[in-house]
């Protein structure tokens, strides 16, 4: 199950010199002034998550205007280095904040082609300069706040929201109908070993609001560490994928680097894309789609459980290779000691 040690290298080795410098830029918006700082190896989409910190205006509501630019600030995989873009001309912004978000995120576009990278593809994509930069400017830049204490000897585990613990596009009355089953045994299970981290690639007011909903926030059996949103992530691009967006784990542990480190860190998300840059890390769950038709049959959760118990006990999770997550044999449970107990009433 052990991985190339490659992996582990991230952050280190060949360099490629980035010339793009630092730009300063005013955007005017509902009558006031705001000030947003990118690079010209930063997206549209990286500038759109700029003013959302700003003005709480999500991306996807934002309408960008410049000078002499057209609609070509609608695409978001765009590099802000192909346009003429100068400190001293103002970009107007169109948009509205959604103070409550009661709808969910069904208007957003469902990624459904979850590509797999080229192994030179995702080594090209680590130890590319300009995306360490990137990096290095989200940790400045993103705090992740910390809803309950780290604790000293856990492991980290960071889940995804949508397909992961929920089926975001089902419609239902009572959101707990679209939620993946055993999600509260499966939390309670784990607690004992890892502490639990939330990263959903949409805003922090969805994340919050959904995770209240399912009853995750407030849990009287598990304490959830964290909860990041779609700022904290960052744009790359691969030479066969294009431009997309990805969930740097390196974030995290930059800022609780005494409690966090690629060693005890496991990321599940049902796109294998966003752990592009911490592969050794990442483990690609079976996406819950169809609630409805899908509830009294997947357990995908019970099984996760079983393999995070029993690799608990590795000091470095980061030698594991993950993709062979459902050969670990339940011999390994048994030895860890641990007792699970699933309720069958869902």
């Amino acid at each position: 199950m052990a991985s190339e040690s490659s992996w582990s290298a991230a952050g280190a080795g060949a360099t490629s010199p980035v010339t793009e410098e630092e730009l300063t830029l005013t955007v005017k918006w509902s009558g006031k002034e705001y000030t947003v700082r990118v690079c010209g190896d930063d997206t549209v989409g990286e500038l759109k998550r700029r003013i959302c910190e700003a003005t709480n205006v999500l991306p996807k509501r934002q309408k960008l205007l410049y000078p002499k630019v057209g609609s070509k600030l609608s695409d978001d995989s765009l590099l802000l280095s192909q346009f003429p873009l100068k400190a001293s001309l103002k970009m107007t912004m169109i948009g509205t904040v959604e103070d409550e978000i009661i709808v969910d995120q069904v208007d957003s576009p469902e990624i459904i082609d979850d590509f797999e990278l080229r192994r030179y593809e995702v080594l090209d994509i680590i130890y590319n300069e300009a995306n360490k930069q990137k990096l290095r400017r989200r940790i400045e830049q993103y705090n992740v706040k910390l809803r309950n204490p780290c604790r000293e000897g856990k492991k980290l585990l960071v889940l995804d929201i949508d397909y992961t613990l929920f089926d975001h596009r089902s419609r239902a009355e009572n959101p707990l109908e679209l939620m993946r089953p055993y999600l509260h045994e499966f939390l309670t299970a784990v607690y004992a070993e890892y502490d639990i981290m939330i990263w959903s690639a949409t805003s922090m007011k969805w994340v919050e609001l959904k995770m209240g909903q399912l009853g995750v926030l407030n849990n009287p059996n598990y304490k959830i560490t964290a909860l990041l949103d779609h700022l904290a992530m960052i744009t790359v691009q691969s030479d066969t994928r294009g431009v997309f967006d990805c969930k740097p784990l390196a974030l995290i542990w930059a800022q609780f680097p005494e409690f966090y480190s690629a060693k005890n860190t496991i990321m599940f998300d049902d796109l294998r894309r966003n752990f592009v840059m911490n592969p050794q890390n990442g483990l690609k769950i079976k996406p819950f789609r169809n609630a409805h038709s899908n509830r009294d049959s997947d357990q995908e959760l019970v099984k996760l459980t079983q393999y995070l118990l029993g690799i608990a006990a590795f000091d470095d999770l980061s030698i594991l290779d993950h993709k062979h997550w459902e050969l670990f044999s339940e011999y390994n449970l048994k030895r860890s000691g641990h007792n699970l107990k699933f309720s069958t009433s869902q």
